[in-house]
């Protein structure tokens, strides 16, 4: 490709260091001759002084009035839409999603920090009524302190500043570790934010792995913790961080059923699944991973996907033909392989896919995959966070929702149905915190709460007001006539 290798680097403080190092190298994902990256793989003293740092900036942040907080992040805002095209390209280079999703993750990056933008006019408390006389009450928020914030590869624009924006406008500093597959990107990130008139100390960017993210984890000027990954990890954190009673937002797995009754628009449902399950190379928490579907309608709805999937171009991102680009790294690829050939032993049963493309040895990439299962399988049950939708066959709406609810996770729901009784039927019992119907079941708006149940979140949801109960705290204050 003969694009420049780019040098990242560690913001501690307001200053830049060890640009260069490269403790890190990040090569593409769609071709492993191109160096993409390189990074520091930061220690524990490193990750400290950064705290250092936020927590000094902390009591200068909060003193700043919440509407200038907001116009510094709208700001950010609007310097990102202004490079859009450009952290788009760089996105899809080293993430590896095609080109027109990673506009659309820097669009709803956009989108997210506008509304946060916003919270600064809307950071307000209650009048409340007193219980005596001569006692005037009321509620007020303040930040919590120091965050930290641990954000995935697969969204390395949209999950960074969905959790940056709303802890700034909030009052509070971070400090933000990235996954070391996406270094470039959140670089990119945090120079916008920077870039938009952020005071030194306020946002710092430490990269590195274990070490960093145990310091932060642990760390006791460290007041609150929101990460995003896997559900093993994320319950260490929790654990981890209620010895110190500190704050935690997690947003982890999922294994997301798509239900499609008889009465549906089988078109419509199959493109659903289509965009839902492939999209992003399957590598989302919100990702549908189970068609469930009636068995009267079951024949039509995989003659139709069938073809759907056929018709999928896997390749590089950036090509306009391809829709479908590489999984992130060769663990990512075995681990899908292994889910796959896991369920053949198991007696489940291949539709289509299941094998690495032909011609395409330059990256990590895997075919789209149905597979027909059986509830119990470990497919139908595990994330696979691949490009892998299990099929599932049922007799009617109760046994639907009796397989969608037995598993682990509850993030996202979708149906397909033209009853309203069996919609509303659904949204009442399915276990989900985001519910879809007769669209793709994937996550929700830039103003709408993201989260779930059961070992798919944990805390105040992200993204929308509710995040305000993350990043700050209440005080009840009552005043009485002296």
């Amino acid at each position: 490709m003969g694009e420049k290798t780019i040098q990242c680097g560690n913001l501690i403080g307001g200053k830049w260091e060890q640009r260069g190092a490269n403790g890190i190298t990040r090569l593409n994902p769609a071709n492993i001759r191109d160096v993409v990256a390189t990074a520091p793989d930061s220690s524990a003293e490193d990750a400290r002084r950064a705290i250092e740092a936020a927590a000094e900036a902390f009591q200068r942040w909060r003193r700043t009035i919440p509407p200038e907080r907001g116009k510094i992040v709208l700001r950010a805002a609007q310097l990102l839409e202004s490079r859009l095209e450009e952290v788009a390209q760089l996105l899809t280079r080293e993430e590896g999603k095609i080109v027109s999703e990673s506009r659309g993750e820097v669009k709803r990056a956009i989108d997210i920090m506008e509304y946060a933008a916003g919270m600064g006019r809307r950071l307000g408390g209650q009048t409340l009524p007193t219980e005596v006389p001569n006692v005037f009450c009321f509620t007020t928020r303040q930040p919590i302190g120091p965050v930290a914030a641990i954000s995935p590869w697969n969204f390395p624009v949209a999950i960074p500043c969905w959790k940056i924006a709303p802890a700034l406008v909030c009052g509070n500093t971070v400090v933000c570790k990235p996954s070391p597959l996406t270094p470039a990107t959140a670089t990119r990130v945090v120079e916008i934010f920077e870039e938009a008139g952020l005071p030194p100390g306020v946002l710092n960017l430490v990269h590195g792995g274990a070490q960093v993210g145990g310091e932060l984890v642990n760390h006791p000027l460290i007041r609150g913790i929101s990460f995003t990954g896997s559900t093993k990890v994320g319950m260490a954190i929790h654990m981890a961080a209620a010895r110190r009673l500190a704050k935690v937002q997690l947003e982890m797995g999922g294994k997301n059923p798509q239900i499609i009754l008889r009465d549906a628009d089988l078109d419509s449902a199959v493109k659903s699944l289509l965009t839902a399950a492939f999209g992003a190379t399957g590598q989302r928490c919100s990702a549908t991973s189970r068609a469930i579907v009636e068995r009267k309608v079951a024949a039509q709805v995989a003659e139709r996907l069938v073809a759907g999937t056929k018709a999928i171009r896997v390749g590089p991102g950036d090509r306009p033909e391809i829709t479908m680009g590489p999984l992130v790294d060769e663990l990512r690829l075995r681990e899908v392989k292994g889910f796959v050939d896991r369920a053949r032993a198991q007696g489940a049963t291949v539709v289509i896919g299941g094998c690495e493309p032909e011609g395409l040895r330059d990256g990590h990439y895997y075919a789209p995959t149905v597979v027909d299962v059986r509830p119990e399988h470990e497919i139908a049950r595990e994330e696979v966070f691949g490009p892998v939708l299990s099929f599932i066959e049922v007799d009617d709406i109760e046994e639907a929702l009796t397989v969608a609810n037995a598993v682990d996770y509850g993030l996202c729901a979708s149906i397909f149905t033209r009853d309203i009784g069996r919609a509303f039927t659904f949204i009442d019992k399915i276990d989900a915190g985001m519910i879809h119907v007769n669209r793709p079941g994937l996550g929700g708006f830039s103003h709408m709460p993201f989260g779930g149940f059961k070992y798919s979140s944990y805390g105040a949801r992200e993204v929308g007001d509710d995040t305000i109960n993350f990043y700050t705290d209440i005080k009840s204050v009552h005043i009485q006539e002296a």
